[in-house]
């Protein structure tokens, strides 16, 4: 590959996925940019998961609200495939280390 332009790296590349939630549906995600994880990781343990996924959330989009609703309404693991897949999308989950990010759940 030659030389990059500033626009071509300025271009969204975040990849994204279908997660199936049993009895529910199918949620679609991507991955959280390089500043959305380092904000996310500025905030308390309890604040992460939701932001997380409140960003992460393509279809349905849902607010920070929405997903604080969704977390009273099901089941404690439910949510848990959704987290992890947009960390996965993300790069925080395998090969955290290498990527020196560390996992947005870590304090």
């Amino acid at each position: 590959m030659g030389k990059v332009s500033k626009e071509a790296l300025f271009a969204p590349r975040l990849p994204e996925d279908d997660v199936e939630i049993p009895g529910v549906g199918t949620v679609r995600v991507r991955g959280l940019s390089r500043a959305e994880v380092l904000k996310v990781q500025r905030l308390g343990k309890a604040e992460r998961d939701a932001h997380m996924i409140a960003l992460g959330m393509v279809d349905p989009p849902m607010p920070v609200t929405d997903v604080q609703r969704w977390a009273e309404a099901s089941p404690a693991g439910e949510m848990e495939a959704v987290s992890r897949r947009i960390g996965e999308l993300s790069g925080v989950l395998e090969g955290a280390q290498k990527s020196g990010l560390r996992d947005v759940r870590d304090e």
